[in-house]
C-alpha cells in the first residue's frame, strides 16, 4: 500500500506534465477587457478568436442594461435554495416556456451550468438496464454522463453511421436481454473540428430500430438554424430530437443551460436529476438576463447574419490560402498543421507576441501525436479587417513551421516560459 498522492506527485497526467513551461501562457492566460473581437493579453491588444460569444450579446448595450437593471433589482443570490424547496419563480417559468417554443419542444427544464446539466441529463435518463451509443468525439461532459452508467454502452467512429447502425445491432441484442432501452447521443456541433453531427442520418435509423436520441447542441444553438433554433432545425429533423439541450455559455454570453423535451420526459427529469434538485436555483439576474438574450435572437438576425459574414470570409480565406480546415460546417474554424508540442507553444507565442493574434492552441492528447489545432472562433464583433490580418500572420507562421524556425525556437520557448 503506498501514499494516495503518490500518484500524483509521480504523473501530472497528459496535460498537467507542461504546467511549468505552459500555465499563464499557453494554458489558464489572462485575456482581460470587455469581451469583443480585439482583448488585452498581457498588456498588449490581441485579435482574439479565442471566445464564444458567437452573436456578440456579452457586451451589447442593452444586454448590459438588463444585466445592470436585474442585478441592481435582485442581487446576486435571489433565489435562494433549490427551486423545488424555495428557490422557483414565475420569471423560471417563463424563460423555460419560451424556451421550448423557440426550439419547438413541448417543454423544458433549466439547468445551472452546461457541463453538469448534459452530464446529469445523461445519467437521468438511462437506469442500469438502458445500454447508450455515442459518437466517440462527444465532449468531455457527455463522456462524463456517460461513465456514471452502470449498465452497457458503445462507441461508434465519429459521424460514421454505418458504424453506429453496428453498434445499434450490438446495443439491440443487450437491450433484448436486459429488457431495457437505447439511448444514442451526438452533439449537434462539435466543438473542436466543427463539424455537424450527422443528425438527419442517425434519426433515419429509427426506422430500423428502437432508440431514443439526444443531442448536445452547445455550439449550434444560436448559430444554425432559423433564428438560431440550433442544428435540428438546420437539417430539418427537430422533431426527431427527443431530448434537446443547450447551453447559455455561447452565442447566449452568459451562465446556464436547458434541456427541452416532450413534457413527461422534462418532468421526470425535473423531479429526478439529482444535481438540479439538491442544487441552489439558476440566480435571478441570469435569468431576466438569458430572457433578454432570447428575444434578441429571435428579433435580430442581423447578428446572426454578421456572424456568418464573417465565418465565410475566414473560412474561405483559409481555403484559399491553401490551409487545411477539415470539414467544418459550422463557425468553429479548426486550422491543422503538423508539429510537435514544443513547437506548437513557439508558434502561439510568435502569434500573440508578433502578430497580435490571439487563438486556442490543441495538442496530444485531444488530437493525434504530431498535429497542431489552431482553433477560431468568429463572432458578430468581428470585422473583415480582422480576418485579413489573421490569414496573412497565418501564412507567415506556416511558412516557419515548415522551413524550421519554430522547431529552433522551442527549446527557448521551454527555457523562458
Amino acid at each position: 500500500m503506498r501514499d494516495l498522492f503518490d500518484r500524483i506527485h509521480e504523473n501530472k497526467g497528459p496535460l498537467g506534465k507542461w504546467a511549468t513551461q505552459a500555465e499563464g501562457y499557453f494554458v489558464f492566460p489572462k485575456l482581460e477587457g470587455p469581451i469583443s473581437n480585439r482583448m488585452i493579453f498581457k498588456g498588449k491588444e490581441v485579435i482574439t478568436w479565442s471566445v464564444n460569444d458567437y452573436l456578440g450579446l456579452a457586451n451589447l448595450p442593452e444586454i448590459r442594461k438588463v444585466d445592470a437593471e436585474a442585478a441592481a433589482e435582485f442581487g446576486s443570490a435571489y433565489p435562494m435554495g433549490a427551486r423545488m424547496m424555495s428557490g422557483h419563480t414565475g420569471l423560471h417559468e417563463q424563460l423555460e416556456k419560451e424556451l421550448a417554443e423557440f426550439v419547438d419542444k413541448e417543454s423544458a427544464y433549466l439547468l445551472n451550468f452546461g457541463y453538469q446539466g448534459i452530464l446529469s441529463t445523461v445519467d437521468t435518463l438511462v437506469a442500469k438496464d438502458d445500454v447508450i451509443v455515442y459518437d466517440v468525439d462527444a465532449h468531455a461532459c457527455v463522456v462524463d454522463g456517460v461513465r456514471l452508467h452502470i449498465g452497457k454502452r458503445f462507441t461508434y467512429k465519429h459521424n460514421d453511421v454505418e458504424s453506429l447502425e453496428k453498434n445499434l445491432q450490438r446495443a439491440t441484442k443487450v437491450a433484448h436481454q436486459t429488457g431495457g432501452g437505447i439511448l444514442v447521443i451526438s452533439e449537434g456541433v462539435f466543438g473542436m473540428r466543427g463539424e455537424q453531427g450527422k443528425l438527419k442520418e442517425i434519426a433515419a435509423l429509427k426506422s430500423k430500430y428502437k432508440f431514443r436520441f439526444l443531442v448536445d447542441d452547445a455550439h449550434g444553438f444560436g448559430t444554425l438554424g432559423q433564428n438560431g433554433k440550433g442544428t435540428g432545425d438546420e437539417q430539418d429533423i427537430q422533431d426527431q430530437i427527443d431530448v434537446y439541450f443547450a447551453t447559455f455559455a455561447k452565442s447566449m454570453a452568459s451562465t446556464g443551460a436547458f434541456v427541452a423535451a416532450d413534457k413527461e420526459i422534462i418532468d421526470y427529469l425535473k423531479y429526478n436529476m439529482r444535481s438540479q434538485m439538491f442544487a441552489k436555483s439558476l440566480q435571478m439576474q441570469l435569468v431576466k438576463g438569458a430572457l433578454k438574450r432570447l428575444d434578441l435572437l429571435r428579433t435580430k438576425p442581423d447578428l446572426k447574419s454578421k456572424l456568418w459574414e464573417n465565418v465565410n470570409a475566414l473560412q474561405n480565406g483559409l481555403k484559399d490560402s491553401g490551409f487545411d480546415i477539415g470539414n467544418t460546417q459550422s463557425c468553429v474554424t479548426p486550422v491543422y498543421l503538423k508539429g510537435s508540442i514544443p513547437e506548437a507553444m513557439a508558434l502561439v507565442q510568435d502569434l500573440r507576441e508578433n502578430y497580435g493574434i490571439f487563438c486556442s492552441i490543441v495538442v496530444y492528447p485531444v488530437i493525434p501525436k504530431g498535429m497542431i489545432l489552431l482553433r477560431l472562433i468568429p463572432t458578430a464583433t468581428h470585422t473583415l479587417e480582422d480576418v485579413q490580418i489573421t490569414l496573412k500572420a497565418f501564412s507567415r507562421i506556416r511558412e516557419k513551421l515548415e522551413n524550421g524556425t519554430y522547431k529552433r525556437l522551442s527549446e527557448g520557448v521551454m527555457a523562458s516560459s
